[in-house]
This record gives structure tokens, C-alpha cells and sequence, in this order.
């Protein structure tokens, strides 16, 4: 996916808005396309990795990966295995199924630390199934939570503050 084009029509748009500014704002629109291009790719590009990771959330566990190709985008879709021990349905639950009121909104982060063995253990998977790590740890991570289901008593709130040997405070348990 090229991202020149894109890139090119916001540059005209800024420059029409700026005409109407007069031939000041014209000047300073003029100097500001140049070092935002850079700035409008990166966001561009994040919109659409944003994009990958929702429809790789629907795919489950297929996925599809962006990656970067020269100043565009490549995409590398997996789909799912023909043969799967059960039907997979989309990760996105909707109202009708006890789902968080078709609220999923989009990502999110979260710090995951493994040890090194674990982690080149991982590595090593994902690379064998063609995929990046974040990939294969959210197909993984689909099918085994689509697996279990919720946890026993994954309603109830977490459970009191545990002392850490830096003398902080860590929460276990659930929470929804």
C-alpha cells in the first residue's frame, strides 16, 4: 500500500485552507508540508497497523501483519487452519451474546515479561507460522482463552493488595 497518494491530497487540502489565510499563511503552509510528511506517514501507518490488529482480532486464528515496504505498506494475511479442534467465532462479542455492550473499542498494550527462554521459545513459534511475535501471541492467546472460558469467579474484584519486596503493594485476582 502506497501511502504517497495520501500523503500528497492532505498536502493539497493544507494548501487550500492556507489560501485562504492570505499570502502568510500560504508561506507558512508551504514551509510545513515538507517536515510533515513524515509526521503523516507514521500516523498514517498506525492507523492502518491499529486497523490489521482489529481484523486479526476477527480472524483469529488467522491474522494479518503490516509491514514495511520501501516508504508503503505490505500486508501478509494468514488465515486460519482449515483443520481447528472447534468452530472459532470472532473474539468481538456482541450484545446479544453477554458481550461488554458492543463497547470493545480498539487495542490495547499491555507488558508481558518472559523469561529469555520463554521469550526465543516464542520467537522461534512464531517465525515457524510465518507470523510476527504480536500476532502469534494473539492467536494464542484467542484460543486458549476461547478454550477455558472465563476463569472461576472472574467477576469478583481483585483480591486484597499483596506486599512486593520492594516493600509496593501488587493486586492478584480478577476484575471485570
Amino acid at each position: 500500500m502506497e501511502l504517497t497518494s495520501y500523503v500528497d491530497s492532505l498536502q493539497r487540502e493544507l494548501a487550500v485552507a492556507a489560501a485562504a489565510g492570505g499570502p502568510e499563511a500560504e508561506a507558512l503552509a508551504e514551509r510545513l508540508t515538507a517536515p510533515l510528511d513524515s509526521a503523516v506517514r507514521l500516523t498514517l501507518q498506525e492507523a492502518v497497523v491499529d486497523a490489521a490488529a482489529e481484523i486479526t482480532l476477527a480472524l483469529a486464528p488467522g491474522s494479518v501483519d503490516v509491514r514495511l515496504a520501501g516508504r508503503g505498506l505490505a500486508f501478509v494475511v494468514t488465515p486460519p487452519a482449515t483443520q481447528s479442534p472447534a468452530p472459532v467465532t470472532s473474539p468481538v462479542a456482541s450484545p446479544a451474546d453477554g458481550g461488554d455492550d458492543g463497547n470493545e473499542g480498539g487495542t490495547s498494550r499491555i507488558t508481558f515479561r518472559p523469561s529469555d527462554r520463554l521469550k526465543a521459545d516464542i520467537e522461534a513459534a512464531a517465525e515457524r507460522e510465518g507470523l510476527s511475535v504480536n500476532a502469534f501471541l494473539v492467536r494464542m492467546l484467542t484460543l486458549a482463552v476461547r478454550r477455558s472460558g472465563p476463569a472461576e469467579g472472574a467477576s469478583r474484584a481483585a483480591t486484597a493488595p499483596v506486599p512486593t519486596p520492594k516493600g509496593g503493594q501488587q493486586l492478584s485476582g480478577w476484575a471485570r
